[in-house]
């Protein structure tokens, strides 16, 4: 499964939920946490379980409820309360333990849902604890939330990011040491295409597998910088043959024009054609030009 893009669609707009694949998000979010109001909870909890119930919504894309953090059961029982739900994967905010992804495994499991986890570290205490709630068993996905973050710690937003750094940072290793998905926060000035790609190429130089987006039109933007160019598939594929011929001869370091191939960089190239074709499977998403 890729996960490039992460599309958030508030659960009171049935209209909008039934749009959201239209964006070719790999990942859609009906959203029962911050987006509804709480005297709203209801009303979208019926919505969302009316859209996912409905045989004419076939979306081509992962579909995950992010359920409120203070009545994660009684969206479950809204929505599973006759068997399983309709969804791919359930989002946990402000994940602060490996206790916390258990407690929600286990009430999947009550209602017969047999579906991941997407944990969104976004407190001081996740970060502190993202190795461990990478590490639970449910979990297959860490996201990271700067904003919610930034207001946990008293940290002032820039448009440089430094105040999050560290934990951006923590959160992708956390994730790469389990491997599990890594997905990087949303950019919330929708309309700054130039910006998003910016923070995106970053994100992805960081090692993050995709990004939240809180827009459809960031979905594009976001699914080019996560898709590998024509040239580094390119390289790719020239480091793995030349690769084979290295092991036929028994070497364990070769040459690509010019450039010294160890393991590392062979995993490099791997990655990157692994990426490539789960890009193209998913048939969304121009692939990256030579800049």
């Amino acid at each position: 499964m890729v996960r490039r893009s992460v599309l958030f669609s508030p659960g009171d707009r049935p209209e909008l939920m039934r749009k959201a694949p239209s964006a070719g998000a790999d990942t859609i979010v009906f959203d029962l946490e911050d987006a509804v109001a709480p005297a709203r909870k209801e009303e979208a909890r019926t919505a969302v379980r009316d859209v996912l119930a409905d045989p004419a919504f076939d979306p081509d894309a992962e579909v995950c409820v992010r359920v409120s953090g203070v009545d994660a059961y009684g969206d479950l029982e809204a929505l599973a309360d006759e068997g399983p739900g309709n969804f791919d994967a359930v989002m946990l905010p402000k994940t602060e333990s490996a206790d916390a992804v258990d407690h929600l495994a286990n009430q999947l499991r009550e209602h017969d849902c047999d579906v991941p986890v997407l944990a969104l570290v976004e407190t001081a205490r996740g970060v502190l604890n993202a190795a461990g709630i990478a590490d639970a068993d449910a979990t297959d996905a860490l996201l990271f939330g700067a904003e919610d973050l930034s207001a946990d710690v008293g940290a002032t937003r820039t448009t440089e990011g430094t105040e999050v750094l560290y934990a951006r940072e923590k959160v992708v290793v956390a994730a790469a040491a389990a491997g599990v998905d890594a997905v990087d926060t949303v950019f919330t000035e929708f309309e700054d295409a130039d910006g998003l790609r910016e923070e995106t190429e970053f994100a992805a130089g960081l090692g993050y597998d995709g990004k939240m987006a809180i827009h459809p039109a960031q979905v594009p933007v976001i699914n080019e910088a996560f898709t590998p160019a024509e040239s580094d598939v390119e390289w790719a594929e020239r480091v793995l043959a030349a690769r084979e011929e290295a092991a036929a001869a028994d070497r364990g370091v070769f040459e690509v024009e010019g450039e010294m191939i160890d393991a590392p960089l062979v995993a490099q190239a791997e990655r990157i054609l692994e990426y490539a074709r789960l890009a193209d499977e998913r048939g969304t998403g121009e692939r990256n030009g030579d800049e």
